[in-house]
């Protein structure tokens, strides 16, 4: 390839990372505890949201596993809304929600499987596929967190973030062992 090859070549990467540049919001986050902030705001809304999902996907679960898989993981999302707000506390910040897109999204999903699987197997292995995303969206976010809390030197609020980390981690092996074991082999029938 000549020089000048090269050059528009170049010059063609240039003109296509500007024009894919996202100019920041006014209130974008130019450190990270801010970024860290933001998406503890983000999170505590997603399991707040969660509180209020998760009855509904207990009552609409047919297998009798995974409905207390869900009940239980219901306590521990209650608890893990607290230990946000300790988090919150420990930050010298006011604990209050963001939307989260991601988890709104999610939880759209889980309502759109249960109108459209009739109550049975099916519809539990669907429950269970809608749940894993979510327990895998917030084991890959509390990850992020622990991770910034660590740079950060929060090292209590690591301690926090990283007991829910390990809670997510415990819900989704549940529910994998509930459709390995149960769920999905009747599902199958």
């Amino acid at each position: 390839m000549k020089n000048s090859e090269k050059n528009i070549e170049n010059k063609g990467v240039k003109n296509n990372m500007k024009n894919n540049f996202v100019e920041p919001a006014s209130d974008a986050a130019t450190e990270l505890k801010e970024l860290f902030i933001d998406s503890l705001k983000d999170i505590y809304w997603a399991e707040n949201a969660l509180v209020g999902a998760l009855p509904k996907m207990a009552d609409n679960a047919t297998s009798a596993a995974l409905s207390s898989a869900i009940l239980e993981h219901l306590d521990v999302t209650q608890n893990q809304v607290k230990r946000l707000e300790e988090v919150f506390e420990l930050l010298g910040e006011k604990a209050e929600g963001k939307k989260c897109e991601a988890m709104a999204g999610l939880l759209k999903e889980g309502d759109s499987i249960l109108l459209e699987t009739a109550p049975g197997a099916v519809r539990d292995a669907g429950i269970i596929a809608a749940s894993q995303k979510i327990e895998h969206y917030e084991i890959a976010t509390y990850g992020t967190l622990v991770a910034f809390a660590k740079t950060l030197g929060e090292n209590n609020a690591a301690k926090l973030l990283t007991q829910t980390l390990a809670e997510e981690k415990e819900a989704d092996c549940v529910l994998n062992d509930v459709a390995l074991n149960a769920v999905n082999i009747v599902a199958a029938e």
